[in-house]
């Protein structure tokens, strides 16, 4: 693709968003149906309860109509796209009824862990199974050993990196814009890397990614006038984790996403922390709630986490591209 063609599914995916995301916010406004903001999360989000949520819906609907006209366009249309847009669908429908449960029941909890980790389990096999019919090579580098050609191994390895990143962004959602912004510097990244290795097909999908992502932006940018919610972020994760994949670059989602791999530590480091010593490393966890204790403003800390993984990003860039 052309620089010009590449701006098209961008303008596409925000134009989508922008346009039928008013419309939404209004909706949700006077059916009232808003976020439930957990007890146990810092008492200044309280004035947050209420705020419509679910607002990944449309951004979400905007990249897949983006992906789809463009794929045609582009004669890109084929396997890759359809199973990278069964996860997305996949994950996002997990994320939507765990977001219907809090908000029609008016509680902070929806699908139980067990129930939604056997979600994102099948897709991840449905993933696989289409993955190795296709003629994807199973084969990873681990460093200091070298390359292991194993279909089992790398299942295992894949189903890991799908659900994990899929949690490891909903964990991270949890300022306003926050994930939008760093979701935007992380598929930008995967967009130059399909780019140098001629994958149009999954250029495509991130550059549809990034025009929704900046459309919804312009909305859940604080003061968040809507929340994307689970049905947005686990989308997000899962599709991130299979770009990574669909390109063969596993490893890049360390440093690439390495915002959403330090917000899962802190909470995994958090737990494991009080549960043998009976002390909190942070103040609260995942650890841009240990900032905001810390007196950081949100803002602050969306953009010095964007700035990270746009510097991480570029690292990658630079020395593995």
């Amino acid at each position: 693709m052309q620089l010009a063609q590449m701006l098209i599914p961008v303008a596409s995916a925000f134009v989508v968003t922008v346009m039928i995301l008013p419309l939404f916010i209004g909706y949700m406004r006077m059916k009232k149906e808003g976020q439930m903001i957990r007890e146990e999360g810092p008492k200044w989000h309280e004035k947050k309860s209420g705020t419509p949520t679910m607002g990944g819906l449309v951004f979400i609907l905007a990249i897949v109509i983006s992906v789809l006209w463009v794929g045609a366009w582009q004669h890109q249309l084929g396997m890759v796209i359809y199973i990278a847009l069964f996860i997305f669908l996949l994950y996002a429908l997990l994320g939507f009824i765990d977001d219907f449960v809090k908000v029609s029941m008016k509680r902070n909890l929806g699908l139980r862990a067990w129930q939604k980790l056997l979600g994102q389990l099948l897709g991840a096999a449905v993933f696989l199974i289409v993955f190795f019919r296709e003629g994807f090579k199973p084969t990873l580098y681990l460093p200091f050993i070298g390359n292991i050609n194993s279909a089992w191994f790398y299942a295992l390895f894949a189903a890991v990196w799908l659900v994990g990143f899929s949690n490891a962004v909903n964990l991270t959602d949890g300022l306003d814009g926050l994930v939008a912004g760093q979701g935007t510097v992380a598929f930008g990244t995967y967009a130059i890397i399909a780019a140098h290795m001629g994958r149009t097909d999954v250029l495509i999908i991130c550059l549809s990614v990034i025009g929704g992502l900046l459309g919804f932006l312009l909305y859940n940018h604080k003061p968040a006038k809507i929340f994307m919610g689970d049905v947005g972020s686990l989308a997000l994760g899962g599709l991130l984790a299979a770009v990574a994949l669909m390109l063969h670059r596993e490893w890049s989602l360390l440093l690439i996403g390495i915002i959403f791999v330090c917000e899962t530590a802190s909470v995994m480091l958090q737990v494991t922390s009080f549960k043998l010593t009976g002390k909190r490393i942070f103040k609260m966890s995942p650890i841009h709630h240990h900032f905001e204790m810390c007196g950081w403003s949100e803002w602050k800390i969306d953009i010095t986490f964007w700035i990270v993984g746009a510097l991480a990003s570029a690292l990658y860039l630079v020395v593995f591209l």
